[in-house]
């Protein structure tokens, strides 16, 4: 792959706050990891939101032509997974386990299929006992009767993610423990309580804390440091702030992630979503509504680090334009097996197309702009619709290429309810089928298909017939 190709690409890093110039640490490889789901529940389209993200932000990057290595964690230990485990009377990594099923069967419906690696925190017990184990050592880690604290005290930089003191990082913590050597310590193994699911560790009996399961993960996939490390910006602090903390203590290198990328959280009419307000809307559910593709145009309608309000209406929108993006593309696939005496592509349509993509490569290369990179691709489907009125063959190509070329970054058309080839051949016949019907003049049955045809989403227009 050419290095033009690699070029141009600034993203925006929460670590120095500034738009960077994207320079991974190996020329051709991007290691990238993201925090994935607390799997006690169904997902919603808030996660929808997120991993849609960077589900698009791995395929620009392979796009460019880097070899990416895509791992996003599966936090299957955790308060509200034992809560609710023995709510419903059920083993917790039976219950865990049955919701990462469900996240892996959503991924999968989202077309979110980037990743390299789901790993699930369960499986690094022992690589979380090694490196608890030499923050002890370090003497960074301590042991009180609740388990055993990461002392903030001892890394200089804690805070420089969030860009917080250490006065300003204490004053809201959700363990306090007067063992502790300072408000802010974390925890990093939890002592198990009566009926908890434990492990066996040097510090007795419990189960890791909720920071170090992702530590764990990265430093075993991709050592000390790596490019990319992403999730919510509600993740900042204290989970993201605590991950350096552990690894940096731990190795003495830095930065364990060289650029860090936080995605904009979603509202339901400014709202947070939560089942006791009744705004729950789960990713399944969204997708029985509207389809993956309206639900994929809406995330892509946002940039990533923005907050995206969800309503009906942006909703119908979204879905609006997803289906306009397939009827084109039917369109032009139409066009494109149909036999025309031009052999030429005009140059304007060859200048409208090229001006197109090099703005939506612009786009995506300012920070993954998906808005921005929405809009040229709007401007292409705008190409294809005006080609249906005047088709020929080889426009036709030219288009369909940059239709899926952006399409397969932005993963939309990639939903099929009947098989392209099949449905282009049914279009043929009921087309010809119509042209008979006009030349009997038996114009009522021809307008009866030619309206099932639109309805269908494809566009029929008839010449006047001569006398």
């Amino acid at each position: 792959m050419s290095q033009l190709k690699h070029s141009g690409l600034k993203v925006y890093n929460t670590l120095t706050r500034h738009l960077d110039d994207f320079e991974p640490i190996h020329p051709v490889r991007v290691n990238m990891f993201v925090c994935g789901p607390t799997v006690y529940d169904v997902s919603h389209i808030g996660h929808g939101k997120t991993y849609v993200a960077y589900d698009i932000i791995a395929r620009y990057l392979r796009w460019k032509g880097y070899s990416v290595f895509f791992v996003l964690n599966i936090t299957d230990i955790d308060d509200r997974i034992i809560n609710r485990a023995k709510e419903s009377g059920e083993d917790p990594l039976k219950l865990s386990e049955r919701f990462a099923q469900a996240f892996y069967k959503d991924m999968k419906h989202l077309h979110v299929n980037s990743m390299n690696l789901y790993a699930k925190a369960s499986d690094y017990i022992p690589e979380i006992i090694s490196q608890i184990q030499g923050l002890v050592d370090k003497g960074i880690g301590y042991k009180i009767e609740g388990g055993v604290y990461y002392d903030i005290s001892k890394f200089p930089d804690y805070g420089k993610l969030s860009r917080q003191n250490l006065e300003q990082l204490t004053v809201h913590r959700v363990d306090p423990d007067p063992e502790k050597r300072n408000p802010g310590d974390f925890v990093l193994w939890k002592t198990q309580k009566p009926g908890e699911i434990a492990w066996d560790s040097p510090w007795g009996k419990g189960r890791p804390g909720w920071h170090i399961e992702d530590t764990a993960i990265t430093l075993t996939h991709f050592g000390p440091t790596y490019d990319l490390h992403g999730g919510g910006a509600d993740l900042i602090f204290p989970h993201h702030e605590a991950e350096i903390a552990q690894a940096e203590g731990l190795t003495g290198q830095k930065p364990l992630a060289k650029y860090w990328a936080h995605t904009g959280l979603l509202s339901i009419k400014g709202q947070d979503m939560h089942k006791s307000l009744g705004n729950f809307v789960s990713i399944q559910e969204a997708i029985q509504k509207v389809g993956v593709e309206a639900l994929r145009v809406l995330y892509a309608s946002t940039h990533y680090r923005s907050p995206l309000d969800y309503t009906e209406d942006t909703l119908v929108q979204a879905a609006s334009l997803a289906r306009r993006f397939r009827r084109a593309y039917d369109q032009t696939q139409i066009a494109g097996g149909m036999k025309s005496e031009s052999k030429d592509v005009p140059n304007t349509l060859k200048r409208q197309v090229a001006e197109a993509r090099t703005e939506f490569f612009a786009a995506m290369d300012d920070d993954f702009n998906t808005p921005r990179a929405l809009a040229a691709y709007i401007r292409i489907v705008g190409i294809a619709e005006e080609l249906g009125k005047s088709p020929t063959t080889e426009s036709a190509s030219v288009v369909l290429g940059a239709m899926r070329d952006l399409a397969s970054i932005l993963g939309l058309l990639e939903t099929e309810s009947v098989p392209r080839q099949e449905f282009l051949q049914l279009v043929n016949l009921l087309s010809s089928l119509r042209n008979e019907l006009r030349v009997k003049r038996e114009y009522a049955l021809s307008d009866r298909i030619r309206e099932q045809m639109q309805k269908a989403g494809v566009t029929v227009e008839d010449e006047a017939q001569s006398a």
